[in-house]
């Protein structure tokens, strides 16, 4: 319970968290925004801005989905500590009430998002497309940061937990990102880079006999190994000129309560240590899993039906510390939370063979994940 509180205590006076498969990161204190306009100004000057720091010093925090716009990547101390953080829940106390919820767009909505979509894929104008959708709640009192935190990291311990404010902390009304994102965008070691992209999704069942013959279905569809393979194919296009190895295995099955996913480990060595995890991420983000392939008809296809401003959620959140090495996550299973506002995040990838319905059902069984924390009792 002493960790809980010590997390639970920098949380409430602004601390970024990161929490991943390796080590837990708590960045505190003054911590002034790294230089730039928009999310690939600051990754682009990260490496400069640290240039000189002290061990210890990092950036970390968040870029949007749209790198055109402002990010919030923070320099300052962090204190990292191994493993991932072991926060029991904090019970339904103090948990806020809802008292109204109102899905953006509606379900039928969304449905219709998918047909535009799949029209312009069938007309052969893009690939993939990755739309998304909201469920936005109302509460009685303000959300609470910390709360929500502890029960998303009890509901998902191998997910990476993340609670960063996008705002200035010390603002009445700040925006924070909260979420347990499942999907590794990159981890860099020196010369060496982990990636796991995650695409091709199906709704978990409660009863393992079905769970099960999901699990096998989603690893046999065409439709999700091809929709899986637009993102493999383009982080490896990607990584290529910056690496003198890049290995992409078969797709395997990961698990989360939810979603049963499609995911590739992917490996690799970099040509030179000069290049840093920021600089992959700008090269990387966003992947198909994300965005869509090509990804400039993704985009154009995204601003055109999806009618969201998607803020951070789909955009990388991590950190970088003086030597260049980082970790980053997809920023996917997470909520935007302003006062007494949730906005809970989903999205799903639309390809050739993509039904409506079942995406429409996708997208509500992600969105479970951070559902469930926020309405636990």
């Amino acid at each position: 319970m002493a960790e809980a509180e010590a997390v639970a205590l920098a949380v409430r006076a602004g601390a970024t968290v990161f929490s991943g498969e390796k080590s837990t990161l708590v960045q505190t204190g003054p911590r002034p925004l790294v230089p730039g306009g928009s999310g690939l100004e600051q990754l682009r000057r990260t490496t400069a801005a640290l240039d000189g720091a002290q061990t210890g010093v990092v950036a970390a925090g968040a870029v949007p989905f749209d790198l055109s716009t402002p990010g919030a990547l923070r320099l300052g101390p962090a204190e990292t500590t191994p493993g991932h953080l072991t926060l029991p829940p904090t019970g339904g106390g103090r948990r806020s009430t809802v008292a109204r919820s109102r899905p953006v767009p509606p379900p039928a909505g969304y449905a219709d998002a998918v047909r535009a979509a799949l029209g312009r894929i069938h007309a052969g104008d893009v690939e993939k497309v990755v739309l998304a959708r909201t469920l936005e709640l109302e509460a009685l009192d303000e959300w609470s940061v910390p709360d929500l935190l502890a029960e998303l990291v009890s509901r998902n311990p191998a997910a990476t937990a993340l609670a960063v404010p996008l705002d200035d902390p010390a603002d009445a009304g700040a925006r924070w990102l909260v979420g347990a994102s499942p999907e590794l965008l990159l981890r860099r070691r020196g010369p060496s880079v982990l990636l796991r992209p995650l695409a091709g999704s199906i709704p978990r069942s409660p009863e393992p006999d079905e769970d099960m013959r999901r699990a096998d279905a989603l690893m046999a569809s065409d439709k999700d190994r091809r929709e899986h393979r637009f993102v493999v194919d383009a982080v490896v296009e990607a990584l290529s000129p910056f690496c003198r190895t890049v290995n992409a295995p078969e797709p395997e099955l990961v698990a989360t309560p939810a979603v049963w996913h499609l995911a590739t480990r992917i490996t690799a060595l970099l040509n030179d240590t000069d290049t840093t995890s920021v600089d992959l991420v700008a090269a990387l983000h966003p992947t198909p899993a994300v965005g869509g392939s090509p990804r400039r008809a993704a985009l154009d296809v995204i601003r055109e039906v999806e009618g969201l401003d998607r803020g951070c959620y789909a955009g990388a959140v991590g950190w970088q510390d003086v030597h260049g090495d980082g970790e980053w996550v997809v920023a996917v299973r997470c909520a935007e939370v302003q006062g007494r506002t949730l906005r809970i995040f989903a999205g799903a990838g639309i390809v050739d063979g993509s039904d409506p319905d079942a995406e429409v059902a996708e997208t509500a069984a992600k969105m479970r994940t951070v559902l469930d924390a926020a309405i636990a009792r």
